[in-house]
């Protein structure tokens, strides 16, 4: 063996070695407090635009947020931002859950921010349907937390979000509707029904429907269509494709089908939509 070799093997063995924390002599109530004062005054002078939440920009697959009382977001992480298909902070800052979610979602992550501004609650951690990157709805685990002031008053929420892990995926709503969601997410393009649904998740179409409007509020049926309008604004802004080719492709009967479910739940029909939108855009 060359002695670069046995250099190259001395070091891996090295940085193999088990590492055992050394023993640390008990502190004082004094020395803690001195310290807690000290952290309170770095922080203090550490500029609020250069905090650690922009630490969350560079590891991926977690999102930051920050609410005030009102509801209102302060923070929020680049990836959180790009959920959301919004490129600045400018476009996102103040903007409500009810501005960015279906009502029933919105009105969930209140209520669990309700909790934790009354001081009923010191952290939440839950499954919650958010948006993936192509602005489908998936799965994340969310944990908040309440913010407070100096004098330990409440003064917002903050939170991450992450995909969950297999242990999550063990707990009892990913044994209920989550099973009919990934079905939707991936076969709405086609014909399916929420019967053929519930029998692939093994319940009953009156079970499914009851365990979708305790998760989201709404039925099955509409999530299944929001899903489908979801990614057909996505195909409406981003690609040169007729309306009738985009009905297609989203699993809607005919062009006239999609034409009413779109407006029913966005407001404009799509054609129009699309003018909108490339409107903001020049």
């Amino acid at each position: 063996m060359t002695e670069g070799a046995n250099l190259v093997a001395t070091k891996t063995m090295r940085n193999a070695t088990s590492l055992r924390p050394r023993q640390r002599a008990e502190r004082s109530p004094s020395e803690i407090q001195r310290w807690r004062e000290t952290r309170d005054a770095w922080m203090t002078s550490i500029d609020p635009n250069l905090h650690f939440h922009r630490i969350f920009d560079h590891i991926p697959g977690l999102h930051f947020f920050a609410k005030n009382r009102e509801g209102h977001l302060m923070v929020a992480s680049q990836g959180l931002r790009a959920r959301y298909s919004m490129r600045d902070e400018s476009e996102i800052l103040g903007m409500t859950d009810f501005d960015l979610n279906p009502d029933p979602m919105a009105q969930a992550y209140v209520d669990d921010d309700r909790q934790l501004l009354g001081g009923e609650a010191e952290h939440i951690e839950r499954l919650e349907l958010w948006w993936d990157g192509m602005g489908m709805p998936d799965w994340f685990m969310v944990t908040k937390l309440p913010l407070r002031d100096h004098d330990g008053v409440i003064q917002g929420v903050m939170g991450v979000l992450r995909r969950p892990d297999d242990s999550d995926r063990e707990l009892p709503v990913f044994q209920t509707v989550a099973k009919a969601v990934e079905i939707m997410r991936r076969d709405y393009p086609r014909e399916v029904s929420i019967a053929e649904i519930s029998k692939k998740c093994g319940q009953s179409v009156r079970q499914l429907q009851r365990r979708f409007r305790i998760a989201f509020g709404i039925t099955p049926q509409e999530f299944l269509i929001k899903t489908r309008v979801l990614a057909a604004q996505r195909l409406l802004e981003e690609t040169n494709l007729t309306v009738t080719e985009i009905a297609q492709q989203c699993g809607f009967v005919d062009a006239s089908s999609f034409s009413q479910h779109f407006r029913k739940r966005i407001g404009f029909s799509p054609a129009a939509y699309r003018r909108e939108r490339l409107g903001r855009s020049s």
